[in-house]
C-alpha cells in the first residue's frame, strides 16, 4: 500500500502557511488531482486536522454555492509539534514566582533579542513599502508560517503558525513583546488585532499607512 502520510503532511502544511483554502486552490498548489486531494482532505476532517468552513463572500453572490474552504484547528496546530512546553512552561511560572509580571517582561523581550538583532540590517536595507514583506519572511523562517495582506486602512501581517502559541496563553507578555518589537523594526506604530494563543485562527498584526510629517507639510498653503 502507498503512504499517503507524507502526503497529508503537505496538505495541512500549506493550509497552515496559506490560510483558508479550497480544494481546488490545494490541488493546483501541489500538483495533485482534485480527487486526490479531497481524499487527503477527508482523513484530515477525519482526524481532526481541518475543518471546513464557508467562505467569506464579498459582494454581490454569484449563482451556485460557493466551494468550502479548509482551515487548520487547534488540533492541527498542536500536529505541527509544541515540542517542550510542559518544560517551557513550568520554567515561565518559576520566573513569575520568582519576580513577577516584570521579570516575565523581561524575559520575553530577551528572548526575542536575537531575532530583532538578526532582522535589523535586512528591514534597515529595505524600502519602508517593503518592510512587512521582509518582516514576514523572516518570521516565515522561524516558523511562524507568515504573510502580509493588504487592508483598507495599512497592511496586515498575519502569522498562521505560533510554536509558543500554548505557552503564550498563559503568558500573554510572549505576544506583548512580539508587539513592541513589531513597531521597533517596523517604525510605526501597529495594533495587534487576533492571536493564535488567544483562540483566534490567526495572529494579526495591523501596519496602518504612513504619512510623514514632511510629506503633510508639503501640502500645505504657502
Amino acid at each position: 500500500m502507498v503512504d499517503d502520510a507524507p502526503t497529508r503532511e503537505r496538505v495541512a502544511t500549506t493550509i497552515m502557511e496559506s490560510g483558508p483554502s479550497t480544494a481546488a486552490a490545494l490541488a493546483d498548489r501541489l500538483g495533485l488531482t482534485p480527487a486526490a486531494v479531497r481524499r487527503h482532505l477527508d482523513q484530515l476532517l477525519a482526524d481532526g486536522v481541518l475543518e471546513a468552513r464557508e467562505p467569506r463572500v464579498r459582494g454581490p453572490r454569484g449563482r451556485g454555492r460557493p466551494a468550502r474552504v479548509f482551515v487548520i484547528t487547534d488540533a492541527g496546530r498542536d500536529h505541527f509539534g509544541h515540542a517542550y512546553d510542559a518544560l517551557a512552561a513550568d520554567a515561565l511560572r518559576f520566573v513569575h514566582q520568582s519576580g513577577g509580571d516584570d521579570a516575565v517582561a523581561a524575559f520575553a523581550r530577551k528572548r526575542l533579542a536575537g531575532f530583532e538583532e538578526r532582522v535589523r540590517p535586512l528591514m534597515d536595507a529595505a524600502k519602508p513599502e517593503d518592510r512587512a514583506s521582509v518582516l514576514a519572511e523572516a518570521l516565515t523562517g522561524d516558523g511562524y508560517a507568515a504573510t502580509v495582506d493588504a487592508a483598507a486602512t495599512g497592511e496586515q501581517v498575519c502569522q498562521h503558525h505560533c510554536p509558543v502559541a500554548h505557552v503564550a496563553g498563559e503568558f500573554p507578555q510572549l505576544c506583548e513583546a512580539e508587539t513592541e518589537m513589531f513597531s521597533r523594526l517596523l517604525g510605526t506604530h501597529v495594533q495587534r488585532l487576533a492571536t493564535i494563543a488567544n483562540g483566534d485562527g490567526v495572529c494579526t498584526t495591523h501596519l496602518p499607512h504612513q504619512t510623514s510629517e514632511k510629506s503633510a507639510a508639503e501640502r500645505l498653503p504657502s
